[in-house]
């Protein structure tokens, strides 16, 4: 009975210690969910809190709209007429894509383009041979834009603004607002006195004279008006460049490069030339040509060459007459 009751008490004390393992496992588990459960919350907020937080503001590819702003553009005093300019010179992508859009941009703000000029400026060639009778030819250049416009003077910092976002280096920008009012003044009192002198002229015509004085106070009267149209006129020119501003826009580009195949044209030439005996028939024949030059060159000094031969001769002579004495 001993022996056979031994194996049965072993594994009874066996499965007691499983179940107490499984049991101690359990209360693990549940201890550490608790923890779990808090780190995942934790993972959680750190994930959520960078979409939770307030982002930067990022600037896209133009500057900063507030760059290109100024009271100056802005101003209004009821009692003073403003004429207002502007200038601003930055960098761009394209030249020519941003060209049409800030001519689109004064098109919606009411106002029109005065000058659009494009121009590109060479900086360096290189050159160099890419295969038989053709080469490789790389152009660095850059363009450069200039652009005058003219849009409503109340408009003129909305304008401003929106060519800021086809900005992406502003270089330098600046404003002028010149009161008006005085040269406004002048020109309506210069048209006033105008025509107040057509009138005292038109009657002094109608009371009649000599003939001499009323041909003299018709063409006075032509003088008077000729006065008085260019004084309107330079009033109506006042009164625009107050209703509109004038803005220049200087635009640049980065430097870029134009990859182009060329002819070779000195390859072209040499490997279509002649070959080496024609070549060195025409070199013998240019060498020959040369010789009867340099001999029709030394004819034309004969007088030189005779006097060589008289000096000559005559030093021959006194050699005759004049022996060296014989040595002792």
């Amino acid at each position: 009975m001993s022996r056979a009751a031994f194996p049965l008490i072993v594994l009874l004390l066996a499965a007691s210690c499983s179940r107490h393992e499984r049991a101690a496992d359990a209360d693990a588990t549940a201890e550490s969910a608790p923890a779990m459960g808090e780190s995942a919350a934790v993972a959680a907020a750190v994930e959520v809190a960078p979409q939770n937080r307030e982002a930067p503001m990022l600037q896209g590819p133009g500057v900063d709209p507030s760059q290109v702003a100024s009271d100056v553009a802005t101003q209004v005093d009821p009692q003073r007429r403003f004429i207002r300019t502007a200038q601003a010179q930055f960098q761009v992508k394209d030249v020519y894509r941003t060209a049409l859009a800030i001519e689109d941009e004064v098109a919606s703000q009411g106002g029109f383009v005065v000058d659009n000029e494009i121009s590109s400026q060479v900086q360096r060639v290189l050159s160099r041979p890419l295969a038989p009778g053709k080469r490789l030819e790389l152009t660095e250049y850059s363009l450069q834009g200039q652009l005058t416009v003219r849009v409503p003077s109340e408009r003129t910092q909305a304008f401003l603004r929106a060519v800021a976002a086809q900005m992406e280096f502003l270089d330098r920008r600046s404003f002028s607002a010149r009161d008006a009012q005085f040269d406004l003044l002048r020109q309506q009192l210069a048209s006033q006195r105008a025509q107040d002198e057509q009138r005292e002229l038109g009657d002094a015509v109608q009371a009649g004279g000599k003939l001499a004085d009323r041909t003299d106070a018709i063409q006075s009267r032509g003088a008077a008006r000729a006065t008085r149209d260019e004084a309107l006129i330079a009033q109506k020119e006042f009164e625009d460049r107050v209703a509109f501003s004038t803005i220049t826009l200087s635009l640049r580009q980065d430097a870029q490069v134009r990859r182009a195949e060329r002819v070779d044209v000195d390859a072209v030439f040499r490997d279509n030339g002649p070959g080496f005996f024609s070549r060195l028939g025409e070199s013998l024949a240019v060498g020959w040509r040369a010789a009867l030059d340099i001999v029709i060159a030394l004819a034309a000094l004969w007088p030189l060459w005779l006097m060589v031969v008289a000096a000559g001769l005559a030093w021959r002579r006194w050699r005759k007459t004049h022996p060296r004495p014989a040595a002792s």
